[in-house]
């Protein structure tokens, strides 16, 4: 059993990636726990990179200049500053634009992260177990946690920091191309795209930032066949202003009670921003800004609204590509060896190792026929399989301490970030941290609002411990 005191407050954190990582530095900040009385259940070496930034592909690159990443969102370019002590950039010259602003590759990121919670970990503040947490059951008050190794910890406050599961393949595909050799069901995966040769006719289903990335990499390992990528309205994930703007509009002051009224200020607000000579972006940017209290505001009906019709245009808005992966893209197009369509695969069926793929385009309803040598799955997400994706999400969800949100959209939780079960009712020691709290709290997928909400959730489970633990909180106060 992994040992721990009834007499000190555990916190126990499910999730090493960008949001345990940043709750776990800045609960640490606060100064309130005995070493090791912070513990991070994360199988990866490396905290605070997550799926996302724990990658090997160099054609990935975050999505948002350098200056807007950071784990301190009080200190925007702490990231900036790093790459500049570290010289960290010496082996990618491509990572400044022609604007001057830095776009380096994912991988950077999670480096970053590490290296900035490491000495924590390395002094015993935080404790890193690399094993993937199995089952969680309250005993006594606390919460009694059993890894895969089968070690034990029992802990006060549990917070659960994981994200989405991977997207799950669509039906026929995932029925008919189940064994075949380049059929791609996640390519968030080390290698992923290795098998694709470099003539090969790829069809990519799901058009975001994923399909950007497959894109780009394909055509970084020297990939010249055709390409083409699909999806149910066919919208591609767009690119950054070309000069910086600050937001633009203003959301809160009336705000829209339902959702066709807020798209009716955004258009509004697009309108009135190319009078002043600025492009779409700032609007979006003023949205994100004022995004939580403009969703909290809403009620539930009209959230789910939004997060059924009008969330795939939101992101493709909200989250752009970095300028070089857009370039990638941007030159298949205009080469001819990609095309974007609207639409869906209805029919697939394999001869040897010829993929056959009948595909029903979504405005004419035609019905195409078109033969491919690979099929990579990007889209999205898989939000409907978040309670079947770990078990100890689903023993919890089996106990009545965890729902999905009203809008599907994650794990449903109150205003202070904690829990709420199938009753209703919230479990004030279970916190969710990051993109699974997106139903309540609204934009989470972001990094500046991922890294914004692990410091509310840091100082919520900080609150929790002082009013909890009064030792603690006579110590917190000498």
């Amino acid at each position: 059993m992994l040992s721990s005191s009834g007499a000190a407050p555990v916190v126990a954190i499910v999730g090493g990636g960008v949001s345990g990582a940043a709750v776990a530095y800045h609960l640490a900040r606060t100064g309130i726990f005995d070493k090791g009385h912070i513990v991070i259940f994360e199988p990866r070496a490396l905290l605070g990179a997550g799926l996302a930034y724990d990658t090997v592909e160099p054609a990935h690159r975050i999505n948002v200049p350098s200056t807007r990443m950071s784990l301190l969102p009080d200190d925007p370019e702490h990231f900036q500053r790093w790459i500049e002590a570290n010289d960290a950039l010496a082996d990618d010259p491509g990572a400044r634009t022609v604007s001057g602003a830095l776009f380096p590759r994912r991988s950077l990121f999670g480096t970053y992260m590490d290296a900035t919670i490491r000495p924590l970990v390395d002094t015993g503040v935080v404790r890193h177990l690399r094993q993937r947490l199995r089952a969680a059951e309250q005993r006594d008050g606390r919460w009694h946690l059993t890894d895969e190794g089968g070690d034990t910890l029992d802990a006060d406050i549990l917070i659960i920091a994981t994200s989405h599961p991977a997207p799950s393949a669509p039906e026929p595909l995932a029925s008919v191309l189940a064994d075949h050799s380049k059929f791609v069901a996640d390519p968030t995966r080390p290698h992923a795209l290795d098998a694709i040769g470099k003539q090969d006719r790829v069809l990519i289903v799901g058009n975001g930032l994923t399909s950007a990335d497959v894109v780009a990499a394909l055509g970084l390992a020297g990939h010249d066949g055709r390409i083409t990528t699909i999806s149910r309205r066919g919208l591609r994930s767009r690119g950054h202003a070309r000069a910086t703007q600050d937001p633009f509009g203003d959301f809160l002051s009336r705000p829209a009670a339902t959702a066709s009224s807020l798209l009716k200020n955004v258009r509004t607000a697009i309108r009135a921003a190319a009078a002043a000579g600025l492009s779409w972006h700032a609007v979006i940017d003023q949205v994100r800004a004022q995004g939580e209290a403009l969703w909290q505001g809403l009620p539930i009906l009209e959230r789910r609204r939004i997060a059924r019709h009008l969330r795939p245009y939101w992101d493709v808005h909200r989250f752009r590509v970095a300028p070089q992966v857009e370039a990638a893209s941007e030159e298949a197009i205009a080469s001819g060896r990609m095309e974007v369509l609207s639409g869906s695969v209805t029919a697939v069926a394999v001869a040897g190792q010829d993929i056959r793929c009948t595909l029903r385009l979504s405005r004419s309803h035609q019905r195409i026929e078109r033969h491919f040598d690979a099929v990579v799955v990007t889209t999205g997400p898989g939000h409907g399989g978040i309670l079947r994706s770990q078990p100890f999400l689903a023993g919890l969800a089996g106990q009545g301490y965890l729902a999905i949100d009203p809008t599907g959209l994650g794990l449903d939780c109150n205003a202070l970030s904690q829990a709420v079960g199938a009753s209703g009712n919230a479990t004030p020691s279970l916190f969710i941290s990051g993109p699974l709290a997106r139903g309540t709290f609204g934009e989470l997928m972001g990094l500046p609002q991922v890294t914004e909400h692990a410091v509310f959730v840091a100082a919520g489970v900080a609150d929790a411990v002082l009013s909890r633990f009064p030792a603690v909180r006579r110590l917190h106060q000498m």
